[in-house]
């Protein structure tokens, strides 16, 4: 009878120890799934930003330092790998972007031309998924996280494998600075 209860709690540890690894196994590739749709996203906008510049260049010649800045900067984030590393050089291409939607709104014949206009309103569609993936990478990583530092599972933690997940961060201040918006100077209309 001691014998099968030991073979009971025996099996019962061994079965324990699948689920455990085997959910580690699973958050971790649900990570590296998630980076990936951020990567999507990030390449859809790579590719969308050469048309953009291209589409804009005849009309802003003189405003070369821009264009320069954004390919510059979507070229540095293309290259750039991990998440650190990403995070940094796409906060770079957003504020080059930024940049570059400022100058189109002093050219009226730029904002009317239809395929600027469909670019950047990709862009914008673009920059909202990349949001959203963002979040959701961050979600997971971090359950994936919690899972292997808390304890039992942090046992099995070692056999499968599991480093904690980088999380996505904003590393540049002006991205995390509120936009201020003043009204006081709008006078209601009658």
């Amino acid at each position: 009878m001691a014998l099968l209860i030991l073979l009971v709690i025996l099996a019962v540890i061994v079965l324990w120890l699948i689920a455990a690894y085997n959910g580690l196994i699973a958050l971790k590739n649900q990570v590296a799934n998630a980076w990936k749709q951020i990567d999507v996203q990030l390449k859809r906008r790579h590719d969308l930003i050469p048309n953009l510049v291209n589409t804009v260049k005849g009309a802003m010649d003189f405003e070369r330092s821009t264009l320069e800045a954004v390919i510059s900067a979507r070229n540095k984030a293309v290259s750039a790998s991990g998440v650190a590393q990403t995070a940094k050089a796409e906060g770079e291409l957003t504020q080059a972007l930024g940049r570059l939607f400022a100058l189109t709104e002093a050219y009226p014949d730029l904002k009317a031309t239809g395929n600027v206009a469909q670019l950047q309103e990709e862009l914008t569609s673009t920059e909202n998924k990349i949001g959203f993936a963002r979040q959701l990478y961050n979600d997971t990583a971090t359950q994936y996280n919690t899972k292997q530092a808390t304890f039992p599972t942090m046992l099995v933690a070692g056999l499968a494998k599991a480093t904690p997940a980088e999380l996505w961060q904003i590393t540049d201040d002006t991205e995390r600075a509120v936009p201020a918006v003043d009204l006081s100077s709008t006078k209601p209309t009658p």
